[in-house]
């Protein structure tokens, strides 16, 4: 009896904030948080990170590639939908007047203003997004992943304005017709009003393979591991170079670095 009445009242209470009932109801309906595989290939890590090292994607990669977002969008069905009002990212180039908002200067070389880096959720180690969903659609996985459940999300678009980076996007139309690459079936296609981003690749996680950007990266631009390990390749590289996070400042604590 008292459980009913706890559901009763935070249905009541998200329904009062006019973001539509049945949603909703449907959502808190579900108890139970996701499952997790015990694949006994799956990779483990305390917390998950990524190094993008920008000096070797600019210096040893071919020109314009985009490998890694390529194979993301065919792993994850991201759709192709050219309005950028509308567009879905998961992974993309930002100018670094965009992607490092208050760290330019003056004194900026020129070319490093021109130069793409490569975009993606953070994963934050404390993620605004998780703070504001108000169905748990966003949340943290016991490794750090920043994940999303796709069947809760509701559409409120509260996580869009929490987060801080510009790293979710929301389909305002169905966005199956506008996949472009072939159908990747193991992986679910999302619907209008659903709230999608990067996910670090965990499907892949959990059978052993490493995130499809990861892989697809011929110049090892991007170094992937568990930061909490001092013995993984991530933890070497933020040892020996200097990175930076993008609005530190936020206390965000962003677990992508980056080396310009």
């Amino acid at each position: 009896m008292e459980s009913n009445r706890r559901n009763f009242l935070k249905i009541g209470g998200v329904c009062a904030l006019g973001l539509g009932s049945l949603p909703i109801v449907k959502a808190l309906a579900q108890e139970k948080g996701p499952a997790f595989s015990s694949d006994p290939r799956r990779l483990v890590a305390k917390r998950w990170a990524m190094v993008v090292d920008m000096k070797k994607c600019w210096e040893m990669g071919k020109p314009g590639c985009k490998d890694c977002v390529l194979a993301c969008h065919t792993v994850h069905n991201v759709p192709d939908i050219k309005d950028e009002q509308e567009e879905i990212k998961w992974i993309w180039p930002e100018q670094f007047n965009h992607a490092f908002t208050g760290q330019e200067n003056e004194f900026i070389p020129a070319e490093m203003k021109e130069k793409p880096f490569l975009m993606l959720c953070n994963h934050c180690a404390n993620p605004p997004c998780v703070r504001v969903c108000p169905t748990k659609a966003t949340f943290k996985s016991p490794d750090g992943i920043t994940m999303m459940d796709f069947h809760r999300c509701i559409g409120c678009r509260y996580c869009m304005a929490g987060c801080p980076y510009g790293a979710r996007s929301f389909n305002w139309q169905d966005p199956r017709p506008h996949i472009q690459t072939e159908l990747n079936m193991s992986f679910p296609t999302r619907e209008r009003g659903v709230v999608e981003k990067c996910n670090f690749c965990t499907e892949r996680l959990e059978v052993g393979l490493l995130p499809a950007c990861v892989e697809a990266c011929k110049v090892g631009g991007l170094i992937f591991g568990d930061v909490e390990d001092p013995n993984s390749n991530v933890r070497k590289v933020l040892a020996e170079r200097f990175t930076m996070r993008r609005k530190p400042e936020l206390g965000t604590q962003p677990n992508v670095y980056y080396i310009v």
